[in-house]
Formats: C-alpha cells, structure tokens, sequence
C-alpha cells in the first residue's frame, strides 16, 4: 500500500526536527530501522515541542495556555492534520502501540516548571520525573516493543527517571539563573548547600561535592534498574536505547568525578564520544 505524500512530508518533518535538535538522543535514534525511526522522530518532535513552550520567553499564563492547547492537539490528533507533527504522530499511534495519554504526564511536568514548582522531598521531585521523563521512555517502549510490556513499562520508566535526575545535576547552574530549582530541599539542607531561586548561587565546595555525589549515586541506583530493559528488546532498538541512555550515562560519571566543574559550566561530552556510544551499543555492547 503506497503511503500518501501528506504522510511521508509529515514524518520527514519529524526527522528533519529530531537531526537539528535532539543532540543526544539523534546518535540513537539513527540506529533504528526506518519505520521505528520515523515513529520515534515523531515522539520527539512533539515532546520537544512542549519543552520548547516550558523553555520558553513568553509570560508565564501564556506559555499555560499553549501547554493546554498541546494537550488538547494530542487527544485530537489525525492523519489528516495539517500539523504534520501531529499527523506522522497520529499514524505512528495508528502503527505502533505508542501510549499517547502519556503526553498528557509530560504536560503536567512542563506546567510544574512554569509555576516555578519546587520540591522538598525526592519523592516529589520523583513525580516530576516520571511526568517529563518517565513518560517519554514509555512513549519510546512503545515504538520499540517487547514480548512483556507490563515489565518493560516499568524498567522504561526507571530508565527516563535516570536520565532526568541526571539532567537536573547538568544543567543545575542554567537553571538556577531561570530561577529554578529542582533538587529537594530536604536534600540541599543536610548537605549545608543553599540554592534559593533568585538569589546568588551558594555552595560550599566540599559540601557541594557531597551532595552531587550523593544524587549521583541516586541516578546511577535508577540507571541499574533501567539498563534492564535493554535484554527485553530486539537488537535494533536495545542499541537505540543503550545509545541514548549511554550517552546520559556518561554524563553522569564525568559530573560525579568533578562536580565542581558543574558550579562554572554546563558538563558535555564531545561528539566522538557519542558516536562511540552508539558504534558500542549498535555493536550490542552495553552501556
């Protein structure tokens, strides 16, 4: 059956978003095959689209009433949109068993950010996660598949959780100056460091290492639970998925062996590094 051009503009779209602006997640996304790649393209060029609003410059109640416009374009999506985000995202759901209610889990997150939400236990701030990472792994299991997606549900969900908790350490300073704050405050008072938004950024180098490797080890607890997912899929999207979550990975051990590097930049790895990832993980050697 020959796929309508609509189709086929929509999805090449969605890839063409994902090579410009998914730069980590583009070196594993490549190592699908083509029909999962365009689906997952599709995943991504939406979700980044909600990110993009959280992200954003405009007014707060602005920025609330294009996250409810979001969540009211996904439960209404069609092939026949003229978004073609929206309409490569409905025909990848016609496909695939992507479970589009979980946009509705990331919106909520992106709403938490632009109320300036903050958290005082991990527990909180691990319902954060699940919303805006949690979701996009489950979003991602279901344009890879399993043989048990119960257990594979829950094994993804660990692994976004992972790859969120690893964000917040990155862009820690970043979002500090947006006036954000995303580690607990029950964390930050019995390590002795202070981060209160908008005020200057405090922390005492000893206490501060502390506590990164203390959340380091977190993630890396969520990372062990996560990575057993992987067996659960076939081979061309556990090397996607080791790709992805390698590369977050990696930025998880450069940042607990220096976590004072995080108070003066943003921790990154170089490209050959992530190419290196994903040639490792395509090779069906794990993260």
């Amino acid at each position: 059956m020959t796929e309508p051009a609509q189709i086929r503009d929509a999805y090449a779209e969605c890839e063409r978003i994902t090579r410009e602006q998914a730069r980590n997640f583009s070196y594993g996304i490549r190592l699908l095959p083509g029909p999962k790649r365009r689906a997952l393209s599709a995943v991504y060029a939406f979700a980044r689209r909600i990110d993009d609003i959280g992200d954003g410059d405009l007014p707060g109640e602005e920025k609330l009433r294009e996250l409810k416009q979001c969540r009211e374009s996904i439960h209404g999506a069609s092939t026949d949109s003229s978004d073609p985000v929206l309409a490569a995202l409905a025909d990848a759901a016609n496909r695939l068993p992507v479970p589009m209610e979980a946009f509705d889990e990331l919106v909520d997150g992106c709403e938490a950010d632009v109320r300036g939400t903050t958290y005082t236990t991990f527990d909180e701030l691990l319902h954060y996660c699940r919303c805006v990472a949690g979701s996009v792994g489950r979003l991602s299991l279901g344009v890879f598949g399993s043989s048990d997606l119960a257990a594979a549900r829950v094994r993804a969900d660990s692994l976004g959780v992972a790859l969120q908790l690893t964000n917040i350490l990155r862009d820690i300073r970043e979002d500090h100056e947006n006036g954000r704050v995303y580690l607990p405050s029950d964390d930050l008072a019995n390590f002795g460091v202070r981060l209160e938004p908008g005020s200057g950024f405090v922390a005492d180098p000893q206490c501060w290492n502390r506590l990164v490797r203390f959340q380091a080890a977190r993630a890396e607890r969520w990372y062990t639970e996560g990575f057993r997912l992987l067996p659960m899929l076939d081979r061309r999207s556990r090397a996607c998925c080791a790709s992805m979550a390698g590369i977050y990975h990696g930025l998880l051990v450069r940042i607990a062996s220096n976590p004072n590097a995080a108070l003066d930049e943003r921790t990154s790895l170089s490209g050959w590094h992530k190419a290196s990832v994903a040639a490792r993980s395509l090779a069906g050697l794990t993260p």
